[in-house]
């Protein structure tokens, strides 16, 4: 039998990287990484709020800012949308799906470096690169298709 500090955790632990681990930067951390889906700051806020009722909107913009800036969560914008965060660290691709505005990682499954991949003028130094594509998410080709199929199949009035 397990003793109550002895029960598994299910929370995802916040790497030191030389910053002050706080109960809020704790719970925003945690937040990013329950779900892969690239939350707004408002989003992670309501969903810290739930457990954490007393913390500001301020304190989650804080948090993301310190966990963006120690290199533990990513910042994803997008056209004048508002910022996004992915916990997702592995070099990868976002496709913005033009139809419901979700972002869905794309694993880049090449190990050479972007001087490599792009033909890119003579004299560039690549410091980072941030790929990504416009078009549909899966749930939204599917949800065309299923839409499709259905009006096919629907006898024609006259």
């Amino acid at each position: 039998m397990l003793l109550p500090e002895e029960t598994p955790s299910t929370e995802t632990p916040l790497p030191k990287k030389g910053m002050r681990q706080t109960e809020q930067r704790k719970a925003v951390f945690e937040a990013l990484m329950a779900k892969a889906d690239h939350p707004s700051a408002v989003e992670v806020f309501m969903r810290v709020k739930s457990r954490m009722p007393s913390i500001s909107l301020a304190t989650v913009y804080n948090c993301l800012e310190t966990l963006t800036a120690t290199g533990l969560v990513r910042t994803v914008n997008h056209e004048r949308e508002p910022s996004r965060y992915c916990a997702n660290l592995q070099e990868h691709a976002h496709l913005f799906c033009s139809e419901c505005g979700s972002i869905t990682d794309i694993p880049l499954h090449t190990p050479m470096p972007p001087e490599q991949i792009w033909n890119l003028p003579p004299g560039i130094a690549i410091a980072q690169q941030e790929v990504f594509f416009r078009g549909l998410c899966a749930k939204c080709v599917q949800s065309d298709q299923n839409a499709l199929s259905s009006r096919a199949t629907q006898p024609v009035s006259r």
